[in-house]
């Protein structure tokens, strides 16, 4: 399957400032298969460490993390030479070598001529006890569950995929049930790689259904495991998120946990699920201008999951509701359009991302971004009504100084009406991430 991730990883192997390389991610999204994908293709030969699984590999950075020791071990126990620039080495699961993580910043130093990756949970790689985190001397990617544009080329449609990508208006209508049906489909599947590979090779809507909820117990092991008194605190959040997005106000509410919660009760389970990478916070903003970091309320935000399909399974959705007609898009208060569009949002290179609302007002907008080209409203619209009140007092009322454009995401085709765009919502990723080139 392609990740569009792979090409950082070229240009990352081909930089002159190229450093060793931390792969990080949610568990389960695919971060392995890539690198070791990445080491089989681009490389003479790849010479790979579990440091979860093999005995040597948990001791190896105990002694000593003079790099040219730690590779004479490697070779050592694995019978394979390392030739720099020629060999990729890759530690999975380095946050269970000890002083794995501290290493790297050697190897930066004493090694550099070295081709390094490591891949770990989120939770592992930078919050690891005990040891230093080499700022300034790793870099860094982050991989996502896939997006809507690489479900759409493993079902193996990549003129269509390209088609989307280019953001190509006129084609659409053409192709516009097809894309529909694609995206239903994604909302069920979702982006967690394995049950993406399961749906294009099966369709089997129940095999699909059993990965995602072995993921979701993996992740509820994960919580118990990492989370100690703040377990049942963080399940708590982790199962209210459903029942939060299905509000017609997404803001997230303590009280909707349990009944008189409070932050002081809530929040370091909240930073846990945001620290593993299970859950996304986007905070409120006050101003729609640059920075919008000045403007931010650090007391109002809402929670949306990693992914949709995963969404969908928390909240025992079944196939039929999502799978069948349209009823999936407007269903739940827009809990899934709106998931899904933050999903394809978050995968956009350096793009900052809020919500605006005002209290006392019905006047709120889904996603108030901005991009390295200028601050965009987003109102996500899940049904064919799509009348933008609260998005044309936003920007036509509010703050006509700002000389803002809205975008709604919507079931219609592209019309410019010149204080606002409507873009599809299966173009959403394709549209920002045009926007930030633009600059």
């Amino acid at each position: 399957m392609k990740r569009a991730l792979y090409n950082s990883l070229l240009k990352w192997k081909k930089s002159p400032r190229r450093k060793p390389l931390i792969l990080e991610g949610a568990r389960q999204v695919g971060k392995t298969w890539l690198l070791q994908e990445f080491g089989r293709n681009e490389y003479e030969n790849m010479v790979y460490i579990n440091c979860s699984e093999q005995e040597f590999a948990k001791n190896l950075f105990m002694d000593d993390l003079v790099p040219n020791r730690i590779l004479r071990d490697i070779v050592a126990n694995t019978g394979q030479r390392i030739i720099p620039g020629r060999t990729l080495i890759f530690f999975d699961e380095i946050q269970d070598a000890p002083k794995g993580i501290t290493a790297l910043k050697y190897f930066c130093e004493d090694a550099p001529e070295q081709h390094v990756v490591v891949a770990g949970s989120l939770l592992g790689v930078v919050h690891h006890p005990g040891e230093s985190y080499p700022v300034g001397k790793v870099n860094l990617l982050r991989l996502y569950p896939m997006t809507f544009d690489e479900f759409i080329w493993a079902k193996g449609n990549a003129t269509l995929e390209r088609m989307v990508k280019d953001c190509e208006w006129e084609s659409f209508t053409a192709v516009d049930h097809y894309l529909k049906d694609l995206l239903r489909q994604y909302f069920y599947v979702g982006g967690m790689p394995e049950a993406v590979l399961e749906w294009v090779t099966t369709e089997d809507v129940l095999n699909v259904r059993d990965i995602q909820n072995r993921i979701l117990v993996s992740y509820a092991n994960d919580i118990s495991k990492h989370t100690g008194n703040d377990t049942e605190h963080v399940r708590m959040v982790w199962n209210s998120i459903p029942a939060q997005l299905a509000k017609e106000n997404k803001k997230f509410v303590y009280g909707a946990v349990r009944k008189g919660g409070r932050a002081k009760d809530f929040e370091v389970a909240i930073q846990w699920l945001v620290d593993a990478g299970l859950t996304y916070k986007i905070h409120r903003c006050n101003s729609p201008e640059q920075p919008l970091k000045f403007y931010e309320d650090f007391d109002a935000f809402k929670l949306y999951l990693l992914d949709v399909g995963l969404l969908g399974a928390l909240s025992k959705v079944s196939a039929g509701k999502m799978l069948v007609n349209n009823d999936v898009f407007k269903e739940y208060k827009g809990a899934f359009t709106e998931n899904y569009v933050l999903e394809q949002l978050i995968t956009s290179e350096n793009l900052v991302i809020y919500y605006f609302s005002k209290e006392n007002s019905k006047v709120e907008v889904d996603f108030l971004v901005q991009t390295n080209n200028r601050v965009i409203p987003i109102e996500v619209k899940a049904e064919e009504n799509v009348k933008s009140k609260s998005l044309s007092q936003f920007v036509r009322i509010d703050h006509p100084d700002k000389k803002l454009k809205g975008l709604r995401c919507s079931m219609k085709p592209y019309i410019d009406q010149e204080w606002m765009e409507n873009i599809p919502l299966y173009s959403i990723k394709a549209y920002i991430d045009k926007e930030n080139e633009a600059f």
